[in-house]
């Protein structure tokens, strides 16, 4: 039986999620895939990153199962409505915490900018001093962030894909395992960020 097709059926969605366990997790990956395309319609309508359209969409997802569980659908429109309204506003929050969190005033430079009028023997010194202290921090940062979201991130920096990493860490999906290491990782950039 193909999961995947052309017609949505909210109906049958529910009742997968109701029958729980293993049939609930094929009717969430299947209302992910279904329904993904809206990805990219927010890289184009909202001008967002695809990472952040990706997390904007992997977080509306985890909202509508939570809401569908919690009995907090009451079916006044349909799934794919619903999830639209509550990504568009994931995205529009997204937006304004990206141009609020800009700052203007100076002109950003790169290390490498800066470096130039050092002479070559300082400046390799100079830079593998900087690339030590990046390391460090990052390493410091890492351990803050817990055992899971540790797992999550170094093994998709290993290259695992998400289907990889969900089977591993025992997550219930390849949506939850997703948005789990996308959250993960805006943790650790924040935190990056704040470290400096």
């Amino acid at each position: 039986m193909a999961f995947i097709s052309k017609q949505w059926d909210d109906e049958a969605f529910l009742q997968g999620i109701a029958a729980g366990g293993s049939v609930a997790t094929r009717h969430e990956n299947n209302f992910y895939e279904h329904f993904s395309h809206m990805i990219r319609e927010a890289v184009r309508k909202h001008r967002l990153s695809e990472e952040d359209a990706s997390m904007a969409y992997s977080d509306a997802v985890l909202t509508v199962f939570d809401n569908v569980r919690n009995g907090k659908f009451e079916r006044g429109s349909l799934l794919r409505t619903y999830l639209y309204r509550i990504f568009s506003n994931k995205c529009v929050d997204l937006l304004r915490k990206n141009t609020t969190n800009t700052t203007t005033g100076f002109e950003a430079r790169s290390l490498d900018d800066l470096l130039v009028p050092i002479p070559d023997t300082t400046r390799s010194i100079l830079q593998e001093l900087i690339r030590q202290v990046d390391h460090q921090r990052l390493y410091q940062v890492m351990q803050e962030l817990g055992e899971k979201c540790r797992q999550l991130l170094w093994g998709w920096g290993e290259g695992y894909t998400d289907r990889e990493l969900a089977a591993s860490l025992n997550y219930s999906s390849v949506a939850v395992a997703k948005t789990s290491r996308n959250r993960c990782m805006e943790r650790l950039k924040s935190s990056y960020k704040d470290s400096s």
